[in-house]
């Protein structure tokens, strides 16, 4: 039997739904998702066996122009270097929409000289369909991708044409990972995501941009996983916001999150969040490194 292997970036700017279709091309929830732009901030992997051929998607920030403070930077240099070395690219769009953030992401994809393909999106909101063709056809990406494949991540569409597409790009290889692993990343890391997820959807509106979470404890035991979590703003007034009245936005972010938790580690979870104010955190590189934006 003849094995391919490879790694597959899955690239565009934020919000065009990367990561929901990196959770459906591996077939279970693995990277947060959140209607609010830029809420994946590290390069993620996520592992699919299927009979001879391992994908090893690579799911990015969104590549976006015009953040100023160091935390935006550092997300476009995690995004750009995490495609750097890819077999093959997924480039994803948002159906009907192009903007100067796409032309920035596409610079990136094209830089890397390998084959890439334009997923564009979001198909299943575009009324009425006869709009799609005539603007698929005025992308500017679209005479150089090596194919171009309209999709739903959220629904399923056509991800398996998608999958198809890659799989002609993958080099014959052995695989790199056992043919069970779904990531090469920690509990302790997927848990901290998993917090952050609650945070941006429970509190979108409200919460600004600049909230991270950090595990300080993380101890497992058969029965049990115990984890203590905190969420890092920069303001007092920002952390009343996460606290809420009573401590109630606080109780249903942390039963949420630990309710995906428990899916996901397939354990009883106990779950303390505390939260922290670090003024200016964002822009504060020593910082960024200590929660692990740069060590990728």
């Amino acid at each position: 039997m003849t094995k391919r292997c490879g790694y597959i970036a899955i690239s565009g700017r934020p919000n065009v739904g990367k990561s929901t279709l990196l959770n459906r091309l591996i077939g279970q929830k693995l990277s947060i998702t959140a209607h609010k732009p830029q809420t994946t901030r590290h390069a993620l992997l996520g592992i699919n066996t299927v009979g001879d051929s391992q994908f090893v998607y690579i799911d990015t920030p969104g590549i976006h122009s015009g953040g100023k403070r160091t935390l935006n930077r550092v997300l476009n240099k995690t995004a750009s270097s995490a495609a750097t070395g890819a077999d093959v690219m997924v480039f994803v769009v948002q159906a009907l929409i192009w903007n100067e953030d796409d032309d920035l992401a596409l610079e990136i994809v094209k830089r890397q000289n390998r084959p890439w393909i334009l997923a564009i999106n979001k198909i299943d909101r575009v009324t009425p369909k006869e709009k799609l063709l005539p603007w698929m056809q005025s992308l500017p990406a679209v005479a150089e991708a090596s194919a171009v494949v309209p999709i739903s991540a959220t629904k399923g569409n056509n991800v398996a044409a998608l999958e198809a597409e890659i799989v002609k790009h993958l080099p014959v290889a052995d695989f790199m990972f056992d043919e069970d692993t779904l990531t090469d990343r920690s509990s302790r890391f997927l848990a901290s995501e998993l917090v952050r997820e609650q945070l941006t959807r429970f509190l979108s509106q409200e919460l600004p941009y600049s909230v991270s979470v950090e595990i300080e404890k993380f101890e497992q035991t058969d029965k049990l996983t115990i984890i203590s979590s905190v969420i890092w703003v920069e303001k007092q007034s920002q952390k009343s916001i996460v606290i809420g009245k009573g401590g109630s936005s606080l109780k249903e972010i942390g039963s949420r999150a630990r309710h995906e938790m428990q899916k996901l580690f397939d354990t009883k979870i106990h779950l303390e969040l505390w939260v922290k104010v670090k003024d200016g955190w964002s822009d504060d590189a020593a910082m960024i490194r200590n929660l692990g934006y740069e060590s990728e």
